[in-house]
């Protein structure tokens, strides 16, 4: 007799079971699972001929269970119906990929391509995992406003109970557009202007995140001439290398942001006797996309260091994001439970606030990028897929080399044994997406998609070759919101 697969989790009552559901059914029984399991997670993309055998079985699985295990039902009882990317939203229903039920080829023929297309409900578990993974201590969670800059997105964030870390005065007026209170505002970055700092301090905004001497000498003097009180915090460079790519490293000596230990120290002496700063915060930010959780329990050594030092009861303490997220689809994720059980070991010897300031593991996997190809090209030395998107609609492969998970929009199964670079149009070799053997067979005219799109895709977006930037929409229980229109050529010409 085969046995099902099992995966235990965490805790005893979380059982996450994966595998042919047939042989959960007919050996393992739905009263022993039940009797011992709070969360289920059913994968059956490979044990039905067809979507409509599984939605009868899914149905008759979710009759089966008692009532206090269906609220809420998205969160309480996972079904993964060949769900084949990180956002759980985005799946092939009778092989038509679709985000929300929303089929993307519906979407292509309305709007035209390229388009963005968020999914409200993928953001939405995407928070409130967040927030339960660290629940224990209650911190404040600012969103990074560049990982994504549409207002209409922000104001969904605030409405969920988020508020923001800005870097700019342009990211501070959105936030403020989408309805996040001031209290709740944080103002990193290094490179802060006399206007920037003043419009901050109108707007009493919670904090100003200083990253040098010569900006702190900045926000008193501002500060003083406006007869104000401003709230500041200092920025630490723990000189901690959070392993991840270089362009994205910030906790590094050799990195431009924050302070070493020595000036730190002397800072806050300095902010100690101003009559017009108030310490309130010890910022640190040590990189981003990172996925395990030792370069945190460094960055967290050398804070207690430091605070030590500094002999100083510091209101706030802002430990940054960086967090990163299931690009490859490898289930290689940073363990947030671990990352909150060390902090609060942390937070028995301090008596701090908690702030956080995530921005790719809030939106990164809730976007994906709708393209056609425009042509395919076949090389003397290499095969081209030529889409109708580019590097000026998703810089990252280019900037960072990273690699984003292409999807094609109908799945047809039959699949071509060659390698095909994806490129865009503009004339730039970097103009690439991913390079893939044994895709599926395109055609011209055929759509596909490009994955996890939804932080640094639209925020880095340009016009370079005069290109208009593509429409942005909300997909929200399967309603269609355009949150940003397509920019026309009179826009830019």
């Amino acid at each position: 007799m085969i046995k099902p697969f099992f995966l235990i989790e965490l805790k005893k009552e979380d059982v996450a079971i994966s595998g042919c559901n047939y042989l959960v059914k007919k050996f393992w029984g739905f009263e022993n699972i039940l009797k011992h399991s709070r969360h289920l997670i059913f994968n059956c993309s490979h044990c039905f001929n067809n979507m409509n055998d599984q939605k009868h079985f899914m149905t008759y699985l979710y009759s089966k269970l008692p009532d206090k295990f269906k609220y809420p039902k998205e969160n309480q009882c996972i079904v993964d119906m060949g769900v084949y990317a990180s956002n759980r939203l985005m799946k092939y229903i009778n092989k038509k990929l679709t985000i929300e039920n929303v089929k993307v080829q519906n979407i292509a023929k309305r709007y035209g391509t390229p388009a963005y297309c968020y999914s409200y409900n993928q953001l939405k578990e995407n928070i409130n995992n967040f927030k339960k993974s660290f629940k224990s201590f209650s911190p404040l969670i600012c969103f990074a406003i560049k990982s994504n800059t549409n207002v209409n997105l922000i104001t969904e964030i605030r409405k969920l109970g988020l508020g923001a870390d800005v870097v700019s005065i342009g990211e501070l007026m959105k936030a403020l557009k989408a309805g996040i209170k001031p209290n709740k505002i944080v103002f990193s970055g290094v490179g802060k202007t006399a206007e920037e700092i003043k419009y901050a301090i109108n707007k009493k905004i919670l904090l100003i995140n200083a990253e040098s001497k010569s900006e702190i000498f900045e926000i008193e003097r501002i500060a003083k001439k406006n007869k104000k009180i401003v709230n500041v915090g200092i920025r630490l460079n723990p000189n901690v290398d959070a392993k991840t790519l270089s362009q994205i490293s910030t906790g590094k000596k050799e990195n431009k942001f924050g302070i070493g230990e020595k000036d730190f120290l002397e800072l806050t002496k300095y902010i100690k006797k101003s009559k017009n700063l108030n310490l309130k915060c010890l910022s640190v930010h040590i990189g981003s996309q990172i996925l395990d959780v030792k370069p945190y329990e460094n960055m967290l050594k050398a804070l207690n260091k430091i605070i030590k030092k500094a002999n100083y009861s510091f209101e706030y303490i802002d430990l940054g994001g960086g967090m990163g997220i299931d690009y490859k689809n490898n289930k290689k994720m940073l363990n947030l439970k671990n990352y909150s059980r060390n902090i609060k070991r942390f937070l028995k010897n301090h008596n701090s606030k908690i702030i956080f300031e995530p921005g790719r593991s809030i939106v990164g996997n809730i976007g994906t990028l709708i393209s056609r190809v425009t042509y395919i090209k076949e090389g003397h030395k290499k095969n081209f897929i030529i889409l109708d998107v580019a590097m000026n609609d998703l810089m990252r492969p280019a900037l960072y080399n990273s690699k984003h998970r292409i999807m094609p929009a109908i799945k047809t199964g039959k699949k071509v044994k060659k390698t095909y670079e994806f490129v865009g149009p503009i004339c730039e070799s970097t103009d690439k997406f991913l390079t893939i053997n044994n895709f599926q067979k395109l055609f011209e005219k055929d759509l596909i998609v490009i994955c996890d799109v939804g932080a640094y895709g639209m925020s880095l977006s340009s016009n370079y070759n005069v290109r208009p930037k593509p429409i942005e929409i909300l997909i929200k229980n399967s309603k269609i919101k355009v949150i940003n229109k397509r920019q026309k050529l009179t826009d830019i010409v």
